[in-house]
């Protein structure tokens, strides 16, 4: 692909510094850059390495200028970056058609602008959007629904009834609509309570690989519009989860616990059952929140708290080993021992 800087500056909502006619070819961290290449400066040390790059174009910030490059100056360096890489990286196409291996219920109903791709089984009444994509070994139940521009990646199972919107995307190996974890005991065993919900997941949700989404026990397992779940995260039954929020890997909701919009749970975060947490509340790497958090807040530790308290604590613990050897040498001195 090669485009000037020009229309590369207009799809990023830029402007030029320099040659506007010069030829772009590609997209490039600075120590990998060749001629022709793209790449970008969020501050000043990544600037100088850029300048100093055999790249010909640097996306860079309203503040900067070179003598010695041509710049894209945009308000916001990273997000021009996220849509360079889109232009010069596109999603791979996916041709309408069922692939002949594929297992089709007569009841369903697929969009025939659809991809089907290989060993794909589809279930009785499912409805598959247009321009969705299955792309190899997808599993989809009985009325479950797949929105338009959708994207399966391989291996991707949707148990029955699972109502997924509009361009979502879920990676390899993640389970959507399992039954949720739900067990009484009864005298001496464990009774298995029938997990009878469903999961409905909004639109522009992007999930990892090998997630698990559990459906409800009644009712349903909710993720909001926009939300961004990342590899290896467990969702419990019945949990609900608000838009735009961001869970990192290794992460866990038990059951039934209710997350707000534009939250960001950092890695391995346990969260509780039946907990309410915020809108924008920030939860920091290996905390188990075992109580409700208010909108806005920041939590850290094990159990989590209020992230200045949690500092103060963590603090504290670091003078531990000097304030046990005082002790101890008080104790000598007032026993005489």
């Amino acid at each position: 692909m090669t485009l000037t800087t020009a229309e590369i500056a207009k799809q990023l909502a830029g402007e030029v510094l320099g040659d506007a006619n010069a030829a772009l070819t590609g997209f490039a961290t600075a120590d990998a850059a060749q001629s022709g290449d793209l790449t970008f400066a969020e501050n000043a040390d990544y600037f100088a390495a850029a300048e100093n790059s055999a790249a010909t174009a640097i996306i860079a910030g309203k503040d900067f200028s070179s003598e010695k490059k041509i710049i894209i100056r945009v308000a916001n360096p990273r997000v021009a970056f996220a849509k360079a890489l889109a232009i010069f990286f596109p999603e791979p196409k996916f041709a309408p058609g069922i692939h002949p291996s594929a297992a089709i219920a007569a009841s369903a109903q697929i969009d025939p602008t659809a991809h089907i791709g290989p060993h794909c089984t589809i279930g009785e009444r499912v409805k598959i959007g247009a321009n969705a994509v299955l792309q190899a070994g997808n599993f989809v139940g009985d009325d479950a629904t797949l929105g338009d521009s959708t994207n399966l990646f391989p291996n991707v199972t949707v148990y029955s009834r699972s109502q997924i919107g509009k361009r979502v995307r879920i990676h390899a190996g993640t389970v959507i609509g399992a039954d949720g974890f739900g067990y009484v005991l009864d005298v001496s065993f464990h009774r298995k309570v029938p997990q009878v919900g469903n999961v409905i997941i909004g639109d522009e949700v992007e999930l990892g690989s090998n997630c698990s989404v559990d459906r409800g026990a009644l009712g349903a397992t909710i993720i909001g519009r926009g939300t961004k779940i990342d590899n290896l995260v467990q969702i419990a039954h019945n949990v609900e989860i608000g838009e735009h929020s961001i869970i990192c890997a290794q992460g866990g909701i038990a059951g039934s616990a209710k997350l707000g919009s534009y939250c960001v749970l950092a890695g391995q975060v346990g969260i509780a059952g039946h907990l309410k947490i915020g809108n924008q509340v920030t939860v920091g790497s290996k905390a188990g929140v075992m109580h409700n958090i208010p909108d806005g807040e920041m939590w850290l530790g094990i159990p989590a708290q209020p992230d200045k308290q949690a500092k103060r604590i963590m603090i504290a613990l670091q003078r531990l080993p000097d304030l046990l050897k005082k002790v101890a040498e008080w104790e000598k001195k007032l026993t005489g021992q």
